[in-house]
């Protein structure tokens, strides 16, 4: 029965972390940037969560398309307004630059915030129903449906929409899709965008769940990275399925090897996985 427990928390979890990686791999995937400021966005929704909370008591799952919109809205700008500049050089250049402006938005969450860790204490929390022995934390397995959710969302946005079909044409062949009259500029600025407004999305769900701090976006960046890899860059059912395998990893190894450890074994499994499928698990051998 111990084991059903940590496969339900690794299912939980792995649900959260979907949404983590999803924006980041949709980033990654169509403009072949490797986005270093993720994990910052992700702390920036925890934030801006956090506060409507503390100031004006609003529920975390409520101020969600808040936290969402306002990081969609800078991920916009700094597309726009700077990585656009580079977007065709290699991808060393354009790391390089999201490491910088990472370094800038970490200090200045630190200047902004302190260090200190926050988190998000519900005055009403849902508790804990008890399935077949198996006990489920109701705030965090609502947390995980929104994620998921959110993950389906952009999903069928990409899949069905007049936007969607733009960003996959420019994934694929970008000068192809120029000839069509698509805009790729205006169209990799709406993509980091919407990988940003999924990382603020993503930062109210875990506000509930991890405690934050400016630091903390390593954490989630690393997470997402190993997720994007494991299920396959570009690959939104990829991100969902790497989200719920890097969370079941997890939940596993650290009952056998302690939680400090468990991301080492998370990574022992992504090395030994790109040496049998390099593409990941639902990606393609010809992504970029």
């Amino acid at each position: 029965m111990i084991y059903l427990q940590y496969a339900a928390n690794g299912i939980i979890l792995g649900g959260l972390y979907a949404c983590i990686a999803v924006g980041f791999s949709l980033t990654w995937g169509v403009l072949n940037i490797i986005n270093i400021l993720h994990g910052a966005f992700i702390v920036l929704g925890c934030y801006i969560t956090y506060f409507a909370h503390q100031l004006f008591g609003i529920h975390p799952f409520v101020s969600l398309p808040l936290a969402g919109l306002m990081v969609g809205i800078l991920g916009y700008a700094t597309q726009a307004g700077i990585i656009n500049r580079v977007v065709g050089q290699s991808v060393l250049v354009t790391l390089t630059l999201t490491f910088g402006l990472d370094l800038i938005f970490n200090n200045a969450l630190i200047l902004g915030f302190t260090a200190n860790y926050r988190q998000v204490v519900l005055a009403n929390p849902l508790g804990t129903v008890e399935v077949a022995g198996i006990f489920i934390p109701l705030d965090r397995a609502l947390a995980m449906v929104l994620a998921l959710l959110l993950t389906f969302g952009l999903y069928i946005v990409l899949q069905m929409s007049r936007l969607g079909r733009a960003i996959v044409a420019v994934r694929f062949d970008r000068e192809a899709a120029s000839l069509m009259g698509v805009n790729v500029m205006r169209t990799y600025a709406i993509t980091f965008a919407i990988g940003a407004f999924m990382a603020g999305a993503a930062g109210s769900l875990l506000s509930v769940v991890f405690p934050i701090a400016p630091i903390t976006g390593h954490l989630f960046l690393s997470k997402a990275f190993v997720i994007c890899v494991l299920g396959g860059i570009g690959s939104v059912p990829g991100a969902a399925i790497g989200g719920i395998a890097l969370g079941l990893l997890e939940s596993f190894s650290a009952s056998i090897v302690g939680p400090e450890l468990a991301l080492t074994v998370a990574f022992v499994v992504l090395i030994a996985l790109l040496a049998v499928r390099p593409q990941g698990i639902m990606g393609r051998e010809d992504m970029h």
